[in-house]
């Protein structure tokens, strides 16, 4: 019988009752209420804000979170999965569900107070607020070590002052988790919208995630106060918010595979040429099983790395790998459905050119190709090529 939905291995049956309740909400959620407008705000340059709601409604803000702060108390597979139908729908979704759950909710609820945690976990988790996460800056990318954005200790608090770029959700933020400099020494602070010096204006004219707000954050003698420290020091507190959010963009980006394989397969099966359909012709069916294979090898990764998330045994080396190997084999997979698809693949019609564009910054954010690579390489071989 021909596979159509990508599970060549079956693993489904590697899946919990509840994993798989979840994904499938979030599939039928992804089918109804995103992929019906997804190409229009795409297309418009703005973010689909009626969605935040209602993903908070299907509790997937704080996914991982205790239901003491309003969190699912799920566990990180489930998480993996929800963004996975999400990114199905579009990246710029995901990346809005990724970035309140892994950037600033796991980090409020790592490192804050327990005012902090009960006084912005259960907003965040009923998207009453919306937050983003301030490391990258103009100058200061993969090496977020060099940073400038810098605090100052005052009476009573924190002076921050600075810029971040690439921040997504920025614009739309009612909070931003913050990342500077203080005596030299990494470390996070709570800046909350409407503070004197506190700014965040959108950025425009991107040719990928367009379904997604990006922006700026400047800070110009922002008071903070003492209570929206953050309970950590050194580049380790935000690397550790990179890793869940690095995490559930290596299962996020399988949606986007899947996605555009579907559409592959559907369309090669009706397109005709030369009197049969093109599915029908060798080379088509060498792109269509190149991408079955990598999906399901990337599924597999996806499906080892929750466990041992589950288990707390992942390690952040880890996680770059599925990251690296899932992204690239994503937007390689974009890549043949365009060709799939021929002159119709750039049309709005198909998801194809959509996940191909979107699949640019996947491939760049949180960790580029390359830096992934390096990672491995000093895990592998004890020999660091930072330095």
């Amino acid at each position: 019988m021909p596979i159509s939905a990508p599970d060549y291995y079956f693993l489904d049956e590697l899946y919990t009752e509840e994993e798989l309740l979840v994904r499938q909400t979030v599939r039928d959620f992804t089918d109804s209420e995103v992929l019906p407008i997804i190409e229009d705000a795409y297309q418009k340059g703005i973010f689909p804000m009626h969605l935040a709601q209602k993903l908070a409604d299907l509790g997937l803000f704080g996914i991982t979170i205790d239901e003491k702060y309003g969190g699912a108390g799920a566990n990180y597979t489930c998480y993996g999965l929800a963004m996975q139908e999400l990114e199905r729908g579009d990246s710029g979704v995901r990346s809005f569900a990724s970035v309140q759950n892994s950037l600033v909710m796991f980090p409020i609820n790592q490192y804050g107070s327990e005012e902090i945690k009960m006084k912005w976990l259960p907003k965040l988790a009923r998207a009453e607020a919306i937050g983003c996460f301030g490391l990258t800056e103009p100058d200061f990318g993969s090496n977020p070590g060099g940073m400038v954005t810098n605090a100052k200790k005052i009476d009573g608090g924190y002076l921050l002052n600075g810029a971040k770029m690439w921040i997504t959700n920025g614009t739309l933020a009612d909070l931003a988790v913050v990342w500077a400099k203080l005596d030299g020494v990494v470390t996070g602070f709570l800046v909350e919208k409407g503070m004197k010096g506190f700014t965040a204006p959108e950025m425009h004219g991107k040719h990928s995630l367009r379904a997604s707000v990006t922006s700026e954050l400047i800070f110009d003698d922002v008071e903070i106060p003492d209570g929206n420290r953050l309970n950590i020091n050194g580049l380790k507190g935000p690397l550790s918010c990179l890793t869940r959010a690095r995490y559930g963009i290596q299962y996020g980006v399988i949606g986007a595979a899947m996605s555009v394989y579907e559409s592959s397969l559907d369309y090669s099966k009706s397109r005709i040429q030369f009197g049969k359909p093109i599915a029908g012709f060798q080379i088509v069916q060498e792109k269509l099983v190149w991408m079955l294979t990598e999906i399901t090898k990337a599924q597999l990764v996806a499906w080892r790395l929750g466990r041992l998330m589950d288990e707390g045994r992942a390690t952040p080396q880890q996680v770059s790998f599925a990251k690296r190997n899932n992204v690239d084999i994503a937007i390689q997979a974009a890549r043949i459905s365009r060709d799939i698809h021929g002159a119709n693949g750039i049309l709005g019609e198909y998801p194809v050119m959509r996940h191909a564009a979107n699949l640019e910054s996947v491939r760049t954010y949180e960790g580029t190709h390359d830096i992934h690579t390096l990672i491995l390489g000093n895990d592998i071989t004890g020999i660091s090529a930072f330095e």
